[in-house]
Parts: structure tokens; C-alpha cells; sequence
């Protein structure tokens, strides 16, 4: 594209030549990058800065846009273009503000600005002044817009484009045509993949908040879970013992001043109850007490605290109940085997509930327990 002679894709050629074509070097194409323009810090803060003041940012990149056209513009007219002068910068300033909108009303705002933009080639000024922000109003379309939208506003572009390049005489209509679909295809397809860029982050960013509602249902079932256990484990804890502690209290009393030897063993089995039932309790406060490395806090300062209880303390259950006066008979089939430890102490506390109900609903009565291996 022979007129637009600031893109690189024209030969450039420092001297001044005479003819229908002449080439010369000018200021670089809007967009063009400076590795020494910034750091990856000041691109993140400055991309967090649009995202939260859309129209701010979109001000400034018109601002700057605006900026390198006048800076264009100040330049002197070659042979057979028009001198900058209140039109220019009427045009210029009127295509600088669409792209303050380009976000909001991306097609509008291209639209609009590819009009002015060839009143502003039509009038004879040099039409690289206001090229870069043709190609920014292109890439806004592919990256907000259907593909099938984009594509006809691809095409659209492209058209402009040759008419821009081609403002000059028939001699530059190829190069034109070759610079069109050149970045036409290059800003599209910039466009394009960020668009698909920004939907895949949408959906992970939709993806990551469904993700931590599961997250905080499945935490909150978790610990409703653990609450009703622990309500459980309380229940067969202090339920049994104090049942126990209930009925030799009761003996204790009942036979103090007649046979002091039966109610010093009834004592004796209200204290074995009594902290039977504190040990429990210990545990699974140390179980809740545990911190995040594993370490558990002791109030007892014994440096640790008994296991779960299982079958392998079936005997002192029974022995207590006994001792409570219900005659207990235990019968176990099969040979003995370690059990995991929840199916340990699940069947524990069934044996442990179940003659707690006899001691407090059936007076009198016997009881069997038959383990089955």
C-alpha cells in the first residue's frame, strides 16, 4: 500500500522521489511495542485497571490513539496531499472519541469510525494518520462479536483498507490489496483468539465458583455429620455410665446403715463409672482438641489418650452391668479377629446402648450378647 508508508508492510525508502508513488519514511504505526515501555508488573496493574474503570481505560487508548495520529499529522504533505489543517483535526478528534465507546458498542463504534475515516482519505489527507485506530476498532469486533459477524466486518475493513491505499492512483492498488488482507487476517485473528481466550476463562471462572459452592456444601454435610456422631457418642457415653452410677448409688444408699461392705463395693463401682465415663469423654475432646500437625492437647497432661473402645473391652462392660445386678451371659462364635476400628466401636456401643436399656427399662431381667465373627 503505497500511501499508507508507515507500515512495515512497505518498502521504505529514506530519499525523496519524484512521480505518481512516492515513498518516504514516517513515524511508526500505532501499536507498534517498546520492550522498554514497561514491566509485566505495570501490564498486570494496568489490565486490572481496565477491567475495574472500563471507560477510564478506553479513554486513555483513545487518548493515546489520538496522540500518534497528530504526531502523524504534524508531518509535511508530499506533492498532491492535502496540508492538516481544521478539518483534519475536526475528523481526527470526531474518529478518536468512537473509540472511547469501542467496548460498549463495538460494531457502532467500527462502523462510524471506517466512515469518517474514508470522508477523511476522500478529503486527500494522508490516510496512515488515523490507520491504527481502524485496525483497534477491527480487532474490538473479532474479540467481543460472532465469528460471523467479524467476518463481515473483516471484509468491510478490508475494502476500506484498499480504498485508503489506493487514494493515491491505480499504480498502488496492488500493494493496497496485498497490505488489506495482510492485517486484515493478522487483527482478526488476534481478535478472535482473544475472544475464545476470554469465554474459556468466563466458563473457568464460572466453573471455579460452582466448584467452591460444592465445596462449602460438602463441608457444611461434613461437619452436620461429625455433630450428630459426636451427639451420638455422648448419648451411649454418658447415657450407660450414668445409668450404672444411678443404680449403685441407689444400692449404696439403700444399704448403708445395714451392710456398710455392699455399699462400700456399690462406691467403688459408682468411682469406676464415674471415670470410666471422664476417660471417654477426655478422648474425644483430645479428638477434637487435635491441631493441624497431628498433636493432640492432653487435659490429664498424660501425653496422650486411650483408643476407641471396642469388643476387646466387652468384658469390662459386662462386668459392670453385673455388677449393676442384671445377670449378663456372652457368647462368642467364630474365632477372634481385629475389626476395623469404626465397625469396632459401632459394635461396641449397640452392646453398650442395648444394656443400658436393660438396665433402665428391664428391671430384672437377664441378658444375652451374641457375637458372631
Amino acid at each position: 500500500m503505497s500511501t499508507l508508508r508507515g507500515t512495515s508492510a512497505t518498502p521504505l525508502n529514506p530519499s525523496r522521489q519524484d512521480g505518481p508513488m512516492p515513498v518516504r519514511y514516517r513515524a511508526p504505526m500505532p501499536g507498534s511495542t517498546d520492550e522498554r515501555a514497561g514491566s509485566p508488573a505495570v501490564l498486570v496493574r494496568l489490565a486490572r485497571l481496565g477491567e475495574r474503570h472500563p471507560l477510564l481505560a478506553d479513554s486513555l487508548i483513545a487518548a493515546a490513539s489520538g496522540t500518534v495520529s497528530l504526531a502523524l499529522a504534524v508531518q509535511p504533505p508530499q506533492p498532491g496531499e492535502r496540508p492538516f489543517d481544521a478539518l483534519g483535526y475536526v475528523l481526527t478528534g470526531a474518529v478518536t472519541l468512537t473509540l472511547v465507546v469501542r467496548r460498549r458498542c463495538p460494531l457502532g463504534a467500527a462502523l462510524v469510525y471506517w466512515l469518517l475515516w474514508v470522508v477523511f482519505v476522500a478529503a486527500g489527507y494522508w490516510p496512515v494518520v488515523n490507520a491504527g485506530g481502524a485496525l483497534l476498532a477491527l480487532y474490538t469486533v473479532a474479540a467481543s462479536r460472532s465469528t460471523r459477524l467479524t467476518a463481515v466486518a473483516a471484509v468491510l475493513f478490508a475494502g476500506v483498507w484498499v480504498y485508503a491505499g489506493s487514494s493515491s492512483g491505480q499504480d498502488a492498488l496492488l500493494t493496497a490489496i496485498v497490505q488489506s488482507g495482510g492485517w486484515t487476517a493478522v487483527v482478526w485473528r488476534v481478535g478472535y483468539t482473544a475472544r475464545q481466550l476470554a469465554e474459556r476463562n468466563r466458563r473457568l471462572a464460572l466453573f471455579t465458583v460452582e466448584l467452591e459452592r460444592e465445596q462449602r456444601e460438602r463441608a457444611g454435610r461434613v461437619i452436620i455429620d461429625e455433630r450428630v456422631r459426636l451427639a451420638r457418642e455422648l448419648h451411649d457415653v454418658i447415657a450407660h455410665h450414668m445409668a450404672v452410677v444411678s443404680i449403685h448409688a441407689g444400692l449404696a444408699q439403700y444399704v448403708l446403715d445395714g451392710d456398710r461392705q455392699a455399699a462400700r463395693n456399690a462406691l467403688v463401682v459408682v468411682g469406676e463409672g464415674v471415670g470410666e465415663a471422664l476417660r471417654e469423654m477426655r478422648r474425644m475432646l483430645n479428638l477434637l482438641h487435635t491441631g493441624p500437625a497431628g498433636d493432640s492437647r492432653d487435659d490429664a497432661g498424660s501425653g496422650g489418650y486411650l483408643p476407641a473402645p471396642g469388643l476387646d473391652r466387652l468384658g469390662e462392660l459386662v462386668d459392670r452391668v453385673r455388677a449393676a445386678g442384671v445377670p449378663v451371659e456372652v457368647r462368642v462364635t467364630g474365632p477372634r479377629h481385629p475389626l476395623a476400628s469404626g465397625v469396632d466401636l459401632c459394635a461396641y456401643r449397640v452392646v453398650q446402648e442395648s444394656l443400658t436399656n436393660v438396665l433402665k427399662h428391664a428391671q430384672g431381667a437377664r441378658a444375652t450378647v451374641d457375637v458372631l465373627y
